[in-house]
């Protein structure tokens, strides 16, 4: 009996992608076994533009829209089974599943929860800045940065601030989490670990590059881009930059966010390449070039890599080798980033259309 229970525990977490990037350390991977060849199952039309990635929880797809819509659409079928009403049009900030509730931030600057089962509002929080920034549970405290340069730690059940940690430029990336830490990547060009239980500043690494993505943690490393043209390794433990990879030719920004798997860091560029660096050095392993930029951040599954393109596709690539091995033509760009739920792909475009895929 314990063995079945433990099982469908893992059947079931296994099922979920509850925030952007998948999990607190926003590695971007998951355990889902995805069917090789994919088809479409079903689609549905959001109305504008979708910049924000999908959250899968409990058989729900949970996907922010421009049309000042949060939608919560059935993972079967994509019939919506609510959608709560926003102040502004919701852009890059993506919804995180917790505790029955869904959080997400619009771009008029307020964080709302809202009850995951009915869509409606349990609280809202306003911030003085555009939110682009996704949240992160973790456990009674929800943290989420504003374009008014503050990350905030808000009360998961009543919404009232607990801190706020100010910063010299726009908190765009979502934080990364682990050991009672939260880890940014800065608008202003530092690095911060900054401690949950109080909103101290723990340390910092400058790296003196304009920071959108968000980080991913590995082990005692960092890995984050940059819009000046630069991937960063950062060693957490030394607290200095480990290593920095820099295209040799091809100067553009990385915007995406980092996966991490077997040793290899992935992500997309605005060169329109698909990179992949080694963890340790920084160095090159395989590049896939898509026809136009990437700004998706990749998730993985079962050593493949699922990643968006500007060039209105969705990539499926072979983790170790870098080789295409599917491709799907969504008609418009994939900025947003795919999630990995219950065998499926949920995937969103610029045009308003939600994609899932199994």
């Amino acid at each position: 009996m314990r063995l079945v229970t433990a099982l469908a525990f893992a059947t079931a977490l296994q099922a979920q992608w509850p925030q952007f990037r998948g999990n607190p350390q926003l590695t971007g991977i998951s355990q889902e076994n995805i069917p090789a060849q994919l088809k479409v199952l079903w689609t549905y039309e959001a109305g504008d533009a979708i910049e924000s990635s999908p959250a899968i929880d409990n058989g729900t797809v949970y996907i922010g829209s421009q049309t000042l819509e949060l939608l919560a659409l059935d993972l079967a079928t994509g019939k919506p089974k609510w959608k709560f009403k926003t102040k502004e049009g919701i852009g890059e900030s993506s919804p995180a599943v917790a505790a029955g509730l869904v959080l997400v931030g619009d771009l008029g600057g307020t964080v709302y929860a809202v009850n995951a089962s009915d869509g409606k509002q349990v609280w809202a929080f306003a911030t003085s800045g555009e939110i682009k920034s996704s949240p992160v549970v973790v456990g009674d405290r929800v943290l989420i940065g504003s374009y008014d340069s503050n990350l905030y730690c808000l009360d998961l059940k009543t919404g009232k601030k607990i801190w706020n940690f100010t910063t010299n430029g726009q908190v765009h990336a979502t934080s990364a989490v682990e050991g009672g830490l939260a880890y940014i990547s800065g608008c202003d060009g530092i690095f911060r670990a900054i401690n949950i239980k109080d909103g101290k500043e723990v340390y910092e690494i400058k790296t003196g590059s304009y920071m959108g993505a968000s980080p991913a943690i590995l082990g005692d490393m960092f890995f984050v881009g940059s819009y000046g043209n630069e991937v960063f390794g950062l060693d957490r433990k030394a607290k200095r930059i480990a290593w920095k990879y820099e295209h040799p030719t091809r100067k553009f920004p990385f915007y995406s966010s980092a996966a991490i798997f077997q040793g290899r860091v992935i992500l997309g560029g605005r060169d329109k390449i698909v990179h992949a660096l080694d963890a340790k050095t920084g160095k090159s392993i395989w590049e896939f070039a898509t026809r136009a930029r990437v700004e998706s951040s990749p998730a993985i599954a079962q050593g493949r890599v699922y990643v968006g393109s500007n060039d209105g596709r969705l990539y499926v690539l072979d983790a170790a080798k870098g080789t295409k091995l599917f491709e799907f033509e969504a008609g418009a760009p994939v900025s947003s980033s795919p999630a990995l739920g219950a065998g499926k792909v949920v995937i969103a475009t610029q045009d308003g259309k939600v994609f899932c895929l199994g």
